[in-house]
């Protein structure tokens, strides 16, 4: 259940942190979410071997398509990295790791491509990380239908963790379209937030 919840957090700040920046331009929010996401993705990376492998492809994948390109990024990235590296990673399968970081890619790549804008489907496909969710629910599979014979690289993923990432996406597009919402309502209630272009201006 911890799992669960931790997988939703995550997906909820990663999306908040980003529209911070991106729609607002507000470095008090995006900072303090990315930081929340951080620690959030780090505490399933060290307790789930699904997790680590999973987040941390996504990391690969982000970094290699140059989309680490803002404060918020940076320190959600020093924070995982930290606390994988202070309190230990799981093992993983490298081949797994290899066609989820390949993927994680081809989902940033895809999504920011004038070609996969210009055909809906493949800019749906691309703009909900489609590539990895298959790639994703491959593995599950592989789990489902394994026999006693283990593959060496490969890593297979638990029915529940296809379960988490599918709720950690669904948490991540619902921050994103209720975001003019969350972020007027914590506007509303701490009365701190202010863009960065507001503050200047003053």
């Amino acid at each position: 259940m911890l799992e669960i919840i931790f997988y939703i957090l995550s997906g909820l700040f990663m999306k908040i942190s980003d529209d911070a920046h991106d729609r607002e331009n507000n470095a008090l929010l995006g900072v303090s979410a990315a930081i929340i996401c951080g620690f959030s993705i780090g505490y399933l990376a060290v307790t789930s071997a699904d997790a680590a492998c999973i987040f941390l492809a996504i990391l690969i994948g982000t970094i290699a398509a140059w989309k680490v390109d803002c404060l918020n990024h940076i320190l959600s990235l020093l924070i995982f990295v930290g606390i994988i590296i202070i309190l230990g990673f799981p093992a993983i399968g490298l081949v797994t790791l290899f066609v989820c970081a390949i993927a994680a890619f081809l989902d940033e790549i895809g999504n920011d491509s004038d070609w996969a804008a210009r055909r809906k489907y493949l800019h749906n496909f691309f703009q909900y990380r489609f590539a990895l969710k298959i790639a994703i629910f491959i593995f599950t599979i592989l789990g489902l239908i394994q026999t006693t014979i283990q593959i060496p690289g490969i890593q297979i993923f638990s029915p529940l963790t296809l379960i988490c990432f599918l709720l950690f996406e669904v948490s991540y597009e619902l921050a994103g379209l209720k975001f003019d919402a969350i972020y007027n309502g914590l506007k509303s209630l701490l009365g701190i937030f202010r863009s960065v272009d507001g503050s200047t201006n003053d």
